[in-house]
């Protein structure tokens, strides 16, 4: 399998609920670097997996509404714990919609997996991995 990954990042705010997250429940700043890899068996007949600019352009514009906000404040994630790994689950499913209305020209369709990887720190990171088709 082929791969290329593409990094940027988000700075948020947010909270947890839930004694486990200790004193992650009171509202606390994060900041991501944010990976996305796009994987597919074979290359296009320029031989590459996807175009590089397009992906960063991507990545960058889906994660644009997330990127210096308190997630807390965001009603489409009232009530639920903004984990790394919800996160990456969900910056997934954004690139998904996205690749699916065409944001990575013809070959975006042969992108068979594609993982989204959150770095907390240098020491600790959380993934989503799956097709964009999904």
């Amino acid at each position: 399998m082929f791969s290329v990954t593409v990094r940027d990042h988000i700075m948020v705010a947010h909270s947890f609920r839930g004694a486990v997250f200790g004193p992650a429940q009171k509202v606390h700043g994060a900041t991501f670097v944010v990976d996305a890899e796009f994987r597919r068996p074979t290359l296009n007949a320029d031989g590459i997996v996807i175009d590089i600019g397009l992906a960063l352009d991507l990545l960058k514009k889906t994660l644009e509404p997330l990127n210096y906000r308190n997630l807390d404040d965001e009603a489409v994630f009232k009530g639920v714990n903004t984990t790394t790994e919800f996160l990456a689950g969900e910056i997934h499913r954004r690139l998904s919609a996205s690749i699916r209305d065409g944001a990575l020209g013809a070959d975006g369709p042969a992108i068979a997996v594609m993982r989204i990887t959150l770095h907390e720190s240098h020491v600790a990171w959380a993934g989503y991995e799956g097709p964009p088709s999904a």
